[in-house]
C-alpha cells in the first residue's frame, strides 16, 4: 500500500472518532449546565480544555462563555478539532483513498458529512443541542458499522482501526487528566469539591457512565472511576482496550508484510506499562503525570506510525 493511502485512512479513521468524542463532551458540559445554578465557567473550561483547544479559543474569544465555546467546538472552521471540520477532513481523507473503500463505507462518510454540514450551517440554539449532538454520534455510528460490516481484514481496515484507537486513548486520557483533581484520593487538600455531577462529567465524556455503575452498583469514588478508564480492559474507551487492540492491528500488520516496525515496540511498550501498573501506583507517582507521560508516548506513536509506514510518500 502507498504510504499516503495508509495516512489516508488513519487520519481518516482519527477524525471520524475525534467528531464524535467532542460531541459527548459538549453534551457532558451541556447537561452539567443544566445542573449548576451558580457559575458554570470553571465546566465549559474544562470541555475546551479536553477538546485540545483553549489556546485557540482564547486566541479568538475573551471570555469563557458556554454559547462561544459550543459554537467554537462543533462549527468554527477556524477550528481544526471542530466537529464540522472534523467530518470534512474524514470526507477529504475518504475520497483521497475512495479506491481502498467499500461502496457501502464512501457513501456512508459521504452522508454522514451532508448531514453534519448541513446540521451546523447555524449557530446550534439550546433547545436542539441534544438533538444535534446525536445526529453527530449516530453518523459516525452509520460510519463505524460500514467499515465493520463490509471491509475486508486487511492492511486497510488496520490501519483504520489503528487510527480509531489512537484517537481514543488520547480523548480519554485528555478527559481524565482535565478532570484530574476531582480523582485525587484526597482533594478536599487543593480545594475542590467532589458531586455526582462531576462524576458523570467523567463517565459520559467517555460514554461509559452505565457500564461504569453496572459493574460497581452505583458507587462512584476516584480509585474505581481511574482504574475503570485506565485498567479496564472490557471497556472499549480505556486505555488499555485501546493499547491491546492496537498491538493485535500492528500484529496482523507485520504478518501481512512481512516485518515488525519501531512502532511496534512503541506501542508493546506502552501496553506492558499499562499491564503492569495498578491504580494505587499510578495515584502515588501522580495522576497527572502518568497521564502526562502516556499522552506523550501516544503521540510518540503516532509519529512513528507515520515514519514507519511512509505516510508522507
Amino acid at each position: 500500500m502507498l504510504g499516503r493511502t495508509a495516512a489516508g485512512l488513519f487520519w481518516l479513521a482519527r477524525h471520524l472518532e475525534r467528531a464524535g468524542n467532542t460531541s459527548r463532551l459538549a453534551e457532558a458540559g451541556f447537561r452539567m449546565a443544566l445542573t449548576r445554578a451558580d457559575s458554570d465557567t470553571e465546566e465549559w473550561q474544562s470541555v475546551v480544555t479536553t477538546a485540545g483547544c483553549k489556546k485557540a479559543y482564547l486566541e479568538k474569544h475573551e471570555t469563557i462563555r458556554s454559547d462561544k465555546i459550543l459554537d467554537f467546538i462543533l462549527r468554527d472552521k477556524d477550528n481544526p478539532n471542530s466537529v464540522l471540520c472534523a467530518f470534512h477532513t474524514a470526507r477529504e481523507n475518504a475520497r483521497m483513498t475512495r479506491t481502498a473503500l467499500t461502496r457501502e463505507v464512501w457513501e456512508a462518510i459521504n452522508e454522514a458529512w451532508m448531514s453534519v454540514r448541513d446540521a451546523l450551517r447555524r449557530p446550534v440554539p439550546e433547545r436542539d443541542l441534544p438533538e444535534i449532538l446525536s445526529l453527530v454520534r449516530r453518523q459516525g455510528a452509520q460510519v463505524s458499522g460500514a467499515v465493520t460490516g463490509t471491509m475486508l481484514r486487511n492492511d486497510i481496515y488496520n490501519f483504520m482501526q489503528i487510527g480509531t484507537l489512537v484517537e481514543r486513548a488520547d480523548n480519554t486520557s485528555r478527559i481524565l487528566d482535565a478532570k484530574y483533581y476531582v480523582l485525587l484520593p484526597s482533594s478536599a487538600s487543593i480545594g475542590s469539591s467532589l458531586d455526582n455531577v462531576q462524576w458523570e462529567m467523567i463517565l459520559r465524556s467517555a460514554s461509559a457512565e452505565r457500564s461504569f455503575y453496572w459493574l460497581n452498583g452505583g458507587r462512584a469514588s476516584p480509585p474505581a472511576i481511574a482504574d475503570f478508564l485506565i485498567f479496564d480492559a472490557r471497556l472499549p474507551r480505556s486505555l488499555a482496550f485501546c493499547y491491546d487492540m492496537i498491538t493485535e492491528y500492528l500484529g496482523r500488520l507485520a504478518i501481512e508484510y512481512g516485518e515488525s516496525t519501531p512502532a511496534h515496540e512503541l506501542a508493546t511498550r506502552q501496553e506492558n506499562r499499562l499491564t503492569d501498573l495498578n491504580i494505587a501506583l499510578v495515584f502515588e507517582e501522580g495522576l497527572h503525570e502518568f497521564l502526562t507521560s502516556f499522552m506523550a508516548q501516544n503521540a510518540a506513536f503516532s509519529a512513528q506510525i507515520e515514519t514507519d509506514y511512509r505516510f508522507n510518500e
